[in-house]
């Protein structure tokens, strides 16, 4: 299983970008995505950008992978970390609703 990281991109290098997670760089490949500007924010698995998603998405995804950290450690105080969740209902999707 491979896990997605949300990076962005600090600086284009023709099919590559120099990109930053938590602080630490890496070259990723842009194939896949094509040339995008400083700033951006994507979608990498295996240091390959595999989209290109949208600030908010990148806040969620790093928000679920620090509760991973946090409950590999034995910490259950996490639903902050969920707060588009928390106190919400469960929606039926909509080939299942009457």
């Amino acid at each position: 299983m491979c896990i997605g990281i949300p990076m962005q991109v600090i600086e284009t290098r023709g099919e590559s970008a120099l990109c930053v997670y938590r602080g630490q760089t890496s070259l990723i490949d842009m194939m896949l995505v094509g040339e995008q500007p400083a700033g951006s924010w994507l979608l990498v698995f295996l240091n390959t950008a595999r989209e290109v998603i949208t600030p908010e998405k990148a806040r969620q995804i790093n928000d679920a992978l620090e509760a991973m950290r946090l409950a590999m450690q034995g910490e259950t105080d996490i639903d902050h970390l969920f707060a588009d969740l928390v106190d919400r209902e469960p929606e039926l999707p909509e080939h299942l609703r009457s």
